[in-house]
């Protein structure tokens, strides 16, 4: 683990995936913070260049940072493309390493090792578009459409009785080959962040979000002022409120994230107790913009902006 008492900091921003733009607002919300806290601070706008990259970090003014803040999102930076080059040239940097990173991208693979953990999962697999137009889908709707690795709900698709499969199928194809197709869980769309190392994972809270007009918290949801109502903490009864935290944790020390991540989940209020909590997916770098998840939860637990962004500064992780 590092210090605080680190003093150059080179925040990863931008980067090539489709969150691009989040990340950009995510970085400098974390520029701001680190400078206020009275670090030396290098953006990096990430391009798909490793030499470039590395160049940027290792040809410094005074050599390169202590530490590296990474605010990327979704592909290339949430992957472990860039925790690997990171590890290459030998800088700590913030979140989860290497193969926790390429695990959580991957959901089918999420899925399976969360299950194995005991965390009960939306029902799915994955198939190609070619299986798709052939066979048809494995299940009947209401079902959900996923690519395999994207992140902020991008691509996501719920399809509904009556939906035009077909249109879906042949005119508006944007997954990729395969996608995974998950039987649709009715009822509330629930998150918890996480903050962990290898000494002790907490919880924070469990936020309920209610878009409006919006079937489900996709990306105009998640990233457009006044459009999701954030209900925390979640008015859920106390059992489920205490299993999705719960379910959070297990699902983070599973895939042996590090520092902060956020779970989703949706709860089925009509199955009997607990039964109808199902993790989804995980992120291991959340959001860090004015209308993100894991610091209104960080806030709701006495921890400010500032704080967080130290927190999680002082939980990077030290290449071997």
């Amino acid at each position: 683990m590092t210090s605080s008492k680190k003093t150059h900091v080179a925040v990863l921003m931008g980067g090539w995936s489709s969150e691009r733009e989040i990340s950009l607002i995510s970085g400098a919300a974390v520029c701001k913070a680190l400078e206020e806290i009275g670090h030396r601070v290098t953006a990096i706008d990430v391009q798909r260049d490793a030499n470039g990259i590395v160049q940027s970090l290792t040809k410094m003014v005074g050599g390169k940072p202590d530490v590296v803040f990474n605010a990327l999102h979704g592909r290339g930076g949430e992957d472990g493309t860039i925790q690997g080059l990171l590890e290459f040239v030998g800088i700590p940097y913030t979140h989860s390493g290497v193969m926790a990173s390429a695990l959580a991208m991957d959901k089918p693979l999420t899925k399976i090792i969360v299950h194995q953990a005991g965390v009960r999962c939306a029902e799915g697999c994955v198939i190609s578009r070619k299986d798709i137009l052939t066979d048809g889908y494995p299940f009947s709707p209401p079902f959900v459409i996923k690519p395999t690795n994207e992140g902020s709900s991008v691509g996501v698709k719920i399809i509904l009785d009556g939906d035009n499969l077909g249109k879906i199928e042949e005119d508006s194809w944007i997954f990729g080959d395969e996608v995974l197709v998950e039987k649709y869980i009715p009822g509330h769309e629930l998150t918890v962040a996480v903050l962990g190392d290898s000494r002790k994972v907490r919880a924070l809270a469990v936020t309920e979000l209610k878009p409006r007009g919006h079937d489900f918290y996709d990306y105009t949801a998640k990233y457009t002022g006044g459009v999701t109502d954030h209900l925390l903490p979640a008015p859920i009864p106390e059992d489920i409120y205490k299993e999705a935290m719960s379910m959070a944790e297990k699902a983070y020390n599973a895939l042996k994230c590090c520092g902060a991540a956020r779970v989703d989940i949706r709860w089925d209020d009509k199955m009997p107790g607990s039964t109808g909590l199902h993790f989804l997916e995980i992120n291991t770098q959340p959001g860090l913009t004015p209308l993100s998840l894991l610091p209104e939860q960080a806030a709701h637990v006495g921890m400010t902006f500032p704080k967080l962004v130290t927190w999680i500064l002082e939980h990077s992780i030290c290449p071997a």
